[in-house]
């Protein structure tokens, strides 16, 4: 008998700590981030920091594009990503309100959004501008003095020989490249667009510099690393066409009530990521192919976020 209860005292103890993991399991933070490099960044740097502070997550960085993940938080199968003030432009078709080419309106007018129509939180957004942008070869650009967008849609229009490489979200999003061409006053042949699959400008900037199926220009982001490094110059958008894009952590206001503290250990983060601190640590990964979690803890140390 006594060896019959001993093993049943086992199983007891063994199916609680089973159910303990379960439990630890369902209630850990489910942090995820798109595809492309600065995102895989950021959501391994959220990760690592809500880690260090004791608050456990499950990581599930480079989930998909910005659709993806939007529908993603929205529905509840993830818990925090990093995302862009400017995107509220286009999640919640606002394009012509002014907020978006202000770094705090801007902020402001999506937290009031979010908040109300879906009980997501933003938390402190970094003072940054990843806001998207045409990169032309520097060669090209020399050559036919193109130093803005302005430039190079009259260069365009008047038969200058460009392609662009870009993610179909780019090239489809009313806010994006239709936005650029409207504004400047060009208008891409379907054989003038390279487009490639996800939204890594890791590729398409290095599609441009080596040029790709005769590519010699960029989609790009204002904090990307290889961009002058891959001889590679960033066209002005001189119209204010692209509303501000600061990158700041938003999470689902029902977990952020369950853990409050996040709001604290990720605004101490985000205020070190300014725009020259991401494009270096974006060309790490990008030009150095260093991996972006090793990127991301190798920061977090030297700012002692994490020992």
């Amino acid at each position: 008998m006594k060896t019959l209860q001993r093993r049943l005292v086992l199983v007891t103890a063994a199916a609680l700590l089973a159910g303990s993991a379960i439990g630890q399991t369902a209630t850990a933070v489910r942090v995820g981030s798109k595809i492309d490099t600065e995102g895989k960044l950021l959501g391994n740097v959220i990760a690592l920091a809500l880690e260090a502070n004791g608050i456990k997550v499950e990581n599930k960085s480079s989930l998909g594009n910005t659709k993806i993940m939007r529908g993603a938080i929205t529905s509840g199968e993830i818990d925090i990503y990093p995302e862009y003030t400017g995107n509220g432009a286009f999640f919640f078709s606002d394009e012509s309100n002014p907020a978006w080419k202000n770094a705090k309106a801007g902020f402001d007018r999506v937290s009031a959004l979010d908040l109300e129509k879906n009980k997501i939180v933003w938390l402190t957004a970094a003072p940054a501008n990843n806001t998207w942008a045409i990169a032309v070869r520097k060669d090209v650009a020399s050559a036919n003095k193109l130093v803005s967008l302005e430039d190079m849609g009259r260069w365009i229009s008047a038969g200058g020989q460009f392609k662009l490489a870009a993610s179909a979200e780019f090239a489809e999003r009313s806010d994006a490249l239709p936005a650029f061409q409207a504004a400047y006053g060009f208008k891409l042949k379907p054989e003038q667009l390279l487009t490639l699959a996800g939204g890594d400008t890791s590729v398409t900037i290095r599609a441009a510099a080596e040029k790709t199926s005769g590519v010699n220009a960029a989609m790009a982001y204002g904090t990307d690393g290889p961009v002058s490094a891959l001889g590679l110059v960033i066209m002005e958008d001189t119209k204010g066409v692209q509303p501000i894009y600061a990158p700041a952590p938003i999470v689902r206001a029902e977990v952020l009530a369950k853990n409050p503290k996040i709001k604290e250990v990720l605004a101490n983060v985000f205020k070190h990521l300014d725009g020259a601190t991401l494009q270096g640590l974006n060309a790490k990964i990008q030009l150095e192919g260093q991996d972006a979690k090793k990127v991301a803890a190798e920061f977090l140390r030297a700012k002692g976020l994490v020992k």
